[in-house]
């Protein structure tokens, strides 16, 4: 609800797409600046505080720019709001998926990980992509009943309430003290090593395609004069995308990872190609439900080559840079698919999908390069990779 409603406001508030892409590329570089900031001081002083002083700022931070939308300050306000909101995220998906896998790391026997870290991994990936699904139809609701305002300050109200008991649930892991954090945490430069690096990249090009996509619907709707409703039809995408991501754990076996990475990432550019073509609602609705059969086996993948590929005391690090890579990479193409929109066409702004897709599509054969074949034995267990 947080990229979505941001730019649902600036579009709704003052007119413009390319404000609206451009103000929400401003709430990714907040994430980009302190979303693995926020993670590694989950790693070192526990989720519990960190969550609850960033899920505070960040329900404020929302309220505020609600208020600035519709102010008389300048555009100049809204994306220095807007960084602020990506700044303060409290990076709840990331930090969740770090807790389960602890959890499955310290109660269950080695050979008994990886399935129910696939699995769990599933799940998260499942639960996203119904928040894709749910978050921009709530935002499409809100905002069409009683105004573009109103998804912000319903967003500020679920973190409060909701990051709060997060925070406060018994699995919060606990803080490290200073001797603890030099004897369990792997050093700072492993988190740039090339297979975890390419990992983040992936992810980044998921980002691209969900900004890209929602933008480019947004500005395709905002032409038939309904930009607010651009929502509940980006909706269709996570559909299947939520359905396929839960599926994986019936995947066949031979069916590994970087296989799983160039197959997902075929679909998605052959949707995107189809997309083209689309000019009206139903052509669209056909081609986003293609893609997301593909885009959630993805989001799958790609968690799991980052749980495998995590340093020692370094999982909510390296999950907030893999929640932090979809974010970056939404706003991101959200502003130059938003400037392309307005300086040239809605058709050019369609072609974005088709880039970023492709994108991941190079992401994954990067990765197969980059990946031996046979079983990677990691901190969760041996896990096949070929």
């Amino acid at each position: 609800m947080m990229v979505v409603g941001v730019l649902t406001l600036a579009v709704a508030a003052r007119g413009s797409v390319e404000l609206g892409g451009l103000t929400s590329a401003m709430v990714g570089l907040g994430v980009a600046c302190f979303g693995p900031l926020i993670g590694a001081a989950a790693d070192r002083f526990g989720q519990r505080s960190t969550l609850l002083l960033s899920g505070v700022a960040n329900s404020v931070a929302l309220g505020l720019l609600a208020w600035v939308a519709f102010s008389a300050l300048p555009s100049i306000a809204m994306l220095v709001g807007a960084f602020i909101v990506g700044a303060t995220a409290p990076q709840i998906s990331p930090m969740s998926r770090s807790r389960l896998v602890l959890i499955a790391q310290s109660k269950l026997d080695r050979k008994h990980r990886p399935r129910t870290i696939n699995s769990t991994l599933a799940y998260e990936s499942a639960a996203d992509e119904v928040v894709f699904v749910f978050g921009p139809v709530i935002v499409g609701v809100l905002a069409t009943l009683f105004g573009a305002w109103a998804p912000i300050a319903g967003a500020a109200a679920l973190t409060l309430v909701f990051v709060s008991a997060f925070a406060m649930h018994r699995t919060s892991p606990p803080a490290r003290t200073s001797e603890q954090a030099r004897s369990d945490l792997a050093p700072v430069s492993h988190l740039f090593r090339a297979p975890l690096v390419v990992t983040v990249f992936g992810i980044f090009t998921v980002g691209l395609f969900f900004g890209s996509m929602l933008t480019s619907l947004t500005a395709f709707m905002h032409d038939r004069g309904a930009a607010e409703q651009a929502g509940l039809l980006y909706g269709v995408m996570g559909v299947g995308s939520a359905v396929f991501a839960i599926g994986v754990t019936w995947f066949p076996p031979r069916f590994t990872l970087r296989y799983r990475w160039l197959a997902c990432s075929v679909v998605m550019v052959g949707g995107s190609v189809l997309l083209q073509t689309a000019h009206s609602i139903p052509a669209l609705i056909v081609s986003l439900a293609i893609i997301g059969c593909g885009i959630g086996p993805l989001l799958v993948t790609q968690y799991g080559f980052g749980a495998a590929r995590t340093p020692a005391g370094r999982s909510a690090t390296v999950m907030t840079m893999l929640g932090s890579g979809v974010i970056v990479g939404q706003s991101l193409a959200s502003a130059v698919t938003g400037l392309l929109a307005e300086a040239v066409s809605t058709q050019a702004a369609m072609l974005m999908p088709l880039v970023a897709a492709g994108l991941g599509l190079a992401s994954g054969i990067v990765n197969w390069l980059l990946t031996p074949a046979g079983r990677l034995e990691t901190s969760t267990g041996p896990v096949t990779i070929a």
